[in-house]
């Protein structure tokens, strides 16, 4: 017992100095049971394939799937203009879309996501948003609060419950207890926000210098001026034929950027965009889309020629290339370049790298026109477009030039737009899944479907992306911590605690001994996450539960509560600190703001939780 205690000890001291990333703690303290052999290696290997581990890392890529597609600013961006001018209605949109939002995707995702925009409406406003911006994390804690799926707390305790052989928590059982959280949020918030938040001065814009945006290039280059689009038809003359077959350079001084091809299918939701770099032995098909650049009179000569439809730009708008699989990037040659003096259809660009030169900036001058005879100069800038796997081998050839920026993290900005109803349909479609218990499937399989639907129906740019949306950190975190109850009730420290905390406060009946688990999980996550916290006091509150003789779901469901509804500290959840930099907090802060939230919540939740959930 005094071994554990001491690894637990241990842990939550270096969880509290930070120093070391919190994975690498509880893999050590893992490592220290199985050293001590508290626990067998099957015992300590659980967590690593629980099912609520696994349903993290899938709701992780789900998450990522509706960030990548655009789906979640869409919806978040049309409601934050309800907000008008009004200050008030401004901070009621971003608690009420954020809790919405938050029920349903992991609460660090939908701060990053929503932080941008609450920024720009608060400045646009006037209005400091470092009063929206505390308010925002803790919306998207307690948003998580509705939904079984929005917090891990939740599934923690749900898991316990079902573990012990008590009936599961459902879908929506959670709701009523995170709506009482927003609105407790909104109404002590509100006041709070504006005495202690409300400083005078605005924000730095954040990220400068880290490079300009793939839109901004082509703005910069006028590349739109000399953009036009041409349709492949059914009688088209260009049916079948490579690209290198054409002479649209030679012949027209046209450049061919990219062919637009659109898949379509019976249901709407399946319709597939692809974007196509115009390679020489791209052969073109019937609706295929061009991309050209070049003078409107060759243009036509050439649609003539070829008897191919031109589309003329909507409602007067100048055309912009979307960058879905292809972008563009800025390029300054080394001085020892072999390129130097040597015209641009002599450096053979789309021979060697696969990529398009659209524009030379020379000396501040952009020229776009009549590119094929330009010498390349010394300081010259050239905008290169080509698919991203393209772009990212340029960087590799340091002798010749330096890319200008990060364009690799500018696509990664990029959504998918066109895949934002797909996106929309598989969510639905889970949420429905776990939601009805008349559809025969696990919610853990449910979200698997949902995120292998996500990446093979292409919501994601490739694979690679749906990983990196996976926070790996949280996910060994969770199943490295997992074991750690299990050494708790295997070496008796878990009865202890549950038999003192009876023994001393159990005769007051069990509203005192849930609010006596319920101040001590909140304690616990001032420290160490909360995920961490649930999975340490969740057993603890069942064998409490079970001791007197009681129902033991309100006193997990407290435990879930405790561990999500932690805002006196920057560290305790990971939204408090994603808006800690941005709004220019300081520690103290969160405790004018969050210490009295916390325990005004703490106080109605004991006496809310017995009314939802009867002993």
């Amino acid at each position: 017992m005094y071994i554990t205690l001491l690894i637990l000890l241990l842990s939550v001291l270096f969880f509290v100095n930070g120093r070391v990333r919190s994975d690498i703690v509880a893999l050590c303290a893992l490592v220290a049971l199985l050293v001590f052999q508290i626990l067998t290696p099957a015992e300590a290997l659980a967590g690593f394939s629980n099912s609520v581990v696994v349903m993290m890392i899938g709701l992780f890529v789900v998450g990522g799937a509706i960030f990548q597609t655009g789906l979640a600013k869409m919806i978040s961006s049309k409601l934050m203009k309800l907000a008008g001018n009004s200050e008030t209605r401004l901070f009621l949109l971003v608690m009420l879309v954020t809790s919405v939002i938050g029920a349903f995707v992991s609460n660090t995702g939908t701060v990053a996501l929503l932080l941008p925009i609450v920024v720009s409406m608060a400045m646009s406003m006037k209005m400091n948003p470092s009063r929206l911006l505390m308010p925002l994390a803790f919306a998207s804690s307690m948003g998580g609060m509705m939904t079984l799926i929005g917090t891990p707390p939740n599934l923690v305790v749900n898991n316990a419950l079902s573990s012990a052989g008590y009936e599961a928590l459902s879908f929506f059982s959670f709701t009523p207890v995170g709506l009482v959280c927003v609105v407790v949020g909104v109404i002590v918030l509100m006041p709070l926000t504006k005495w202690f938040l409300s400083k005078p001065g605005t924000l730095s814009s954040e990220g400068a210098g880290s490079g300009k945006s793939l839109k901004t290039l082509v703005k910069e280059y006028g590349i739109s001026n000399s953009l036009h689009r041409l349709q492949v038809g059914a009688d088209s003359k260009l049916l079948g034929k490579m690209i290198v077959e054409l002479n649209a350079r030679s012949k027209y001084g046209m450049n061919i950027l990219e062919v637009r091809r659109v898949e379509n299918s019976q249901n709407r939701l399946l319709k597939k965009v692809i974007q196509i770099a115009a390679e020489s032995d791209t052969v073109l098909c019937e609706g295929d889309i061009l991309f050209v650049t070049g003078n409107r009179e060759s243009v036509h000569a050439f649609a003539d020629e070829y008897k191919t439809l031109y589309i003329s730009e909507d409602k007067g708008k100048s055309l912009s290339l979307d960058f879905y699989d292809i972008g563009v990037a800025e390029i300054v040659l080394m001085p020892s370049s072999s390129f130097l003096n040597k015209k641009i259809r002599e450096a053979e660009f789309r021979t060697r790298y696969n990529v398009n030169v659209l524009g030379i900036c020379r000396k501040g001058k952009y020229i776009v026109q009549s590119l094929a005879n330009e010498t390349i100069l010394g300081g010259d800038l050239l905008l290169v477009q080509g698919t991203w796997d393209n772009i990212a081998q340029l960087e590799k050839e340091t002798t010749e030039w330096i890319v200008v920026g990060r364009p690799l993290e500018e696509a990664a900005k990029v959504t998918l737009d066109y895949k934002a109803p797909l996106a929309a349909g598989i969510m639905l479609l889970m949420i429905a899944a776990m939601v009805f218990d008349f559809i025969p499937i696990e919610p853990v399989t449910a979200v698997m479907i949902a995120g292998l639907l996500m990446v093979l129906t292409g919501c994601f740019r490739n694979v690679e992306a749906a990983y990196k949306t996976i926070n790996w950190e949280s996910i060994v975190l969770i199943a490295a911590m997992m074991p750690m109850s299990t050494a708790l009730e295997k070496t008796g420290v878990s009865e202890y605690i549950s038999t003192t905390l009876v023994s001393s406060i159990g005769s007051y009946g069990p509203i005192v001994l849930m609010a006596g688990i319920y101040f001590t999980t909140s304690l616990m996550t001032m420290f160490i996450s909360n995920t961490a916290t649930a999975v340490l006091l969740a057993p603890i509150a069942l064998s409490s539960a079970q001791q007197i003789g009681v129902n033991p779901t309100p006193f997990l469901i407290a435990v879930a509560v405790a561990a999500s509804m932690c805002f006196a500290s920057p560290f305790s959840t990971p939204p408090n600190a994603l808006v800690m930099h941005a709004g220019q907090y300081k520690f103290i802060d969160y405790v004018k703001v969050g210490l009295p939230l916390q325990i005004i919540m703490a106080i109605v939740m004991i006496f809310v939780l017995p009314l939802l959930f009867p002993f």
